[in-house]
């Protein structure tokens, strides 16, 4: 299904730009150019990502995520945002991610670029409830309690296999090589060895895939990857 993106930008020119290049990337676009026309365009139907300029002519970025997570949107919640925006100082990166923003890019930027971290947000929330659990199918993971369950019964894990299957829940459907995992769960504080990356999978293996459907899969020559059950 193709995925349903809001640009919220001021400038007609960098907007229209912006909603013809992720048109070009494969994704449905609209776009206005004021925080309010945000607000409704969201109210009207919710899309998946906002890719949100800070800077605009009513009320800033920030006031629409603001408003977007006081306001009734319903079980799904606000969908995330992406910050668009000139504004490159230390604190204002932190305002547009304290606010809600999911991820900020300064201008100029690169549109490659743009539409790598539009689609890393993208794998990051598709399996993500609004308050803020996981789930693949029956798994579920909490990153608050540290609690994963899988068919309602409550798996236990240590905190390195709950840091694997955190990482590959948030990469759902993304094959990741065992350096990839290295750095993202090891971040090779301990030599780099890649064996253990498979010795850990063998134990999420044993505790959460005794029953079908698999979730962890093998691609062999090239990594891991968790993949959604077939509905």
């Amino acid at each position: 299904m193709t995925e349903q993106l809001l640009v919220v930008e001021d400038d007609a020119t960098l907007r229209e730009l912006l909603a013809a290049s992720l048109q070009l990337a494969g994704f449905a676009v609209r776009s206005v150019a004021t925080g309010a026309d945000a607000l409704t365009a969201v109210q009207h139907a919710r899309p998946d990502l906002i890719v949100l300029d800070v800077m605009l002519p009513d009320f800033d970025g920030f006031e629409v995520v603001r408003r977007l997570r006081d306001s009734s949107l319903g079980p799904s919640g606000p969908p995330p945002v992406l910050f668009l925006t000139a504004l490159d100082a230390a604190k204002d990166r932190i305002s547009g991610l304290s606010a809600g923003g999911d991820d900020y890019v300064t201008k100029p930027f690169s549109l490659e670029e743009l539409i790598l971290r539009i689609r890393a947000i993208l794998r990051r929330t598709s399996g993500r409830t609004p308050d803020g659990r996981l789930t693949v199918g029956d798994l579920m993971l909490d990153p608050d309690s540290h609690q994963v369950t899988r068919a309602g019964a409550t798996v236990a894990l240590s905190p390195t296999e709950f840091s694997l299957l955190r990482v590959l829940m948030e990469h759902v459907g993304q094959v990741l090589s065992k350096e990839q995992l290295l750095d993202l769960v090891w971040h090779y504080d301990f030599g780099g060895d890649d064996t253990i990356v498979a010795s850990y999978i063998s134990y999420l293996r044993r505790k959460l895939d005794d029953a079908e459907p698999k979730l962890i899969h093998t691609v062999r020559g090239t990594g891991y990857v968790l993949r959604r059950p077939p509905q």
